[in-house]
């Protein structure tokens, strides 16, 4: 099994809103800000190499969205989702799994392309996309506080495609997906968000998606002002961190601009970062 890395872009997100709770004097040392307050984020996404299976773990924001939409959320870099896999050798015929950590638009929103005479169709024509019913039924009757990040030309296509399956924390992890050793499923940043753990290498590799955005999320009271359950997250991430730190895990984080693994210890100021490292380089 062979993971990559795949970098999507870069966007802009609100300071404010992606440290919540936590003073601008403090994580602006961490993660600087522009005149707008506005910081810059990854869209990272893992390619995952398994026999005759080629799975893709979330696709970035995609590029059908507006020039307004666009505009919102300040995209740029020249790393796009086709460019990355086609670095690797693939296209978006050879996926055979997408799996969807959760349905806000900077995670899903490349699952879906807009053709040029302006119908939706899948990114990823040969591909099985896989999501659950819980965070399905939460993605599609939207709750106020999400409703912007839930976009329904990201979703519906998907579901009407015929080529959507719901996982089960019940049911185990099927075989199409055997590449993926456990998901742990969490509900502080949204409904049944799901968290890929994978053995690779002799290590744990876990894809930790909103749980742990970057890593100045790592201390327990940096919680984004987005999760609908922040003392949820704090119980779950600390969860994680608990055993990320007592096995040594490799957590790849998906909205860090500047580190794309990282290790956790213990100190006496909590669960801190180790190492930060590429994936390429473990």
């Amino acid at each position: 099994m062979t993971v990559h890395t795949l970098d999507t872009g870069l966007f802009k997100l609100d300071g404010g809103a992606m440290f919540g709770v936590v003073p601008k004097s403090m994580w602006q040392k961490l993660v600087p800000a522009d005149d707008n307050n506005m910081c810059t984020w990854a869209l990272r996404c893992l390619l995952v190499e398994d026999g005759n299976r080629l799975l893709l773990v979330d696709t970035g924001i995609g590029s059908k969205q507006d020039d307004k939409f666009r505009g919102h959320f300040y995209l740029h870099g020249d790393d796009t989702l086709e460019n990355s896999l086609q670095q690797r050798g693939f296209t978006s015929s050879d996926i055979t799994d997408v799996f969807l950590t959760h349905l806000h638009f900077d995670h899903c929103g490349g699952a879906v392309v807009r053709t040029p005479d302006d119908k939706l169709q899948l990114a990823f024509p040969n591909a099985m996309y896989w999501s659950n019913q819980a965070h399905w039924d939460w993605a599609v009757t939207p709750n106020p506080r999400e409703k912007a990040s839930f976009l329904k030309e990201n979703i519906l296509p998907i579901q009407e495609s015929g080529q959507l399956q719901f996982l089960s924390s019940s049911a185990g992890v099927p075989t199409a997906l055997s590449s993926i050793r456990e998901i742990m499923y969490v509900d502080g940043h949204t409904e049944k968000m799901m968290l890929p753990v994978l053995s690779y290498k002799g290590r744990t590799l876990a894809f930790v998606a909103d749980l742990i955005p970057s890593a100045a999320h790592v201390p327990l009271p940096y919680v984004m002002g987005y999760d609908v359950r922040p003392l949820m997250t704090m119980q779950e991430k600390e969860h994680l961190l608990q055993r990320a730190a007592a096995e040594n895990w490799v957590l790849v984080l998906e909205h860090d601009a500047q580190h794309e693994c990282i290790t956790v210890q213990h100190t006496e100021r909590g669960i801190r970062v180790a190492e930060s490292f590429r994936l390429a380089d473990l």
